[in-house]
């Protein structure tokens, strides 16, 4: 992964919270689960509302509502904090980790579907505006990231699978991530879905890196119009 070192959570950034919420397994924080600790969350709320979700692996297949904006989930370190699920079928259904509200955070988090091959499954979906993961791990085989639609943010994440794991009609920057596919044939990373030069969607890629078993193309079109950038 491009990281000078091993990220960790910001304390200025918990200390700034209005509200914060603690998640930890062993069930010394104010919630075992994750997805308790979402609900937890006022409706339609306007100020920063951090959860710090300790190290450990949370089986939990997670939705944050469209009603829940302004949320901050992180973990200490990424490898610390795994969410995993083995959900496949259905693209918007089978994700791990379902992002709907506006300005989310994710950071230092692995988030994984583990299915493997055969069907396609989802390990995060974002269908939310102005969203932003920090140094994350996104995890499956096929249809990794649906990066439904909305504006994101992708920075210093690690994102891996074999066909299309980075796909939908988003307008995103990818920043110094590592994009890895796992195919053993020719394949593509990213599948756009823009369906006109109207349309102000597509994928950047900015300083990222691209490691592979064989041989892939950065994208292709799901459409008609494909709008993929690597500087």
């Amino acid at each position: 992964m491009l990281m000078t070192s091993t990220p960790r959570a910001d304390v200025t950034q918990i200390s700034a919270a209005t509200l914060l919420l603690r998640v930890d397994q062993s069930g010394k924080g104010d919630y075992e689960k994750i997805q308790d600790a979402i609900d937890a969350a006022p409706s339609d709320n306007e100020e920063v509302v951090f959860i710090l979700v300790e190290p450990g692996i949370y089986n939990e297949k997670i939705v944050v509502p469209a009603d829940k904006p302004f949320i901050t989930l992180s973990g200490l370190k990424p490898n610390g904090t795994i969410i995993t699920g083995s959900d496949s079928g259905n693209i918007f259904e089978s994700a791990t980790f379902t992002v709907l509200a506006s300005d989310f955070v994710g950071q230092y988090l692995t988030i994984q579907n583990t299915y493997g091959l055969g069907a396609k499954a989802v390990a995060l979906r974002v269908s939310g505006d102005r969203a932003t993961f920090f140094g994350c791990r996104i995890l499956s085989y096929q249809d990794t990231l649906l990066d439904d639609t909305g504006r994101h943010y992708y920075s210093n994440c690690y994102i891996e699978g074999a066909m299309d794991f980075i796909f939908e009609n988003a307008a995103s920057l990818f920043e110094r991530c590592h994009l890895h596919t796992l195919s053993k044939g020719d394949t593509s990373i990213t599948a756009q879905r823009r369906e006109s030069p109207l349309k102000e969607t597509g994928f950047t890629f900015l300083g990222c890196k691209i490691t592979q078993v064989r041989t892939a193309v950065l994208g292709r079109p799901w459409a008609h119009i494909l709008e993929s950038f690597l500087p």
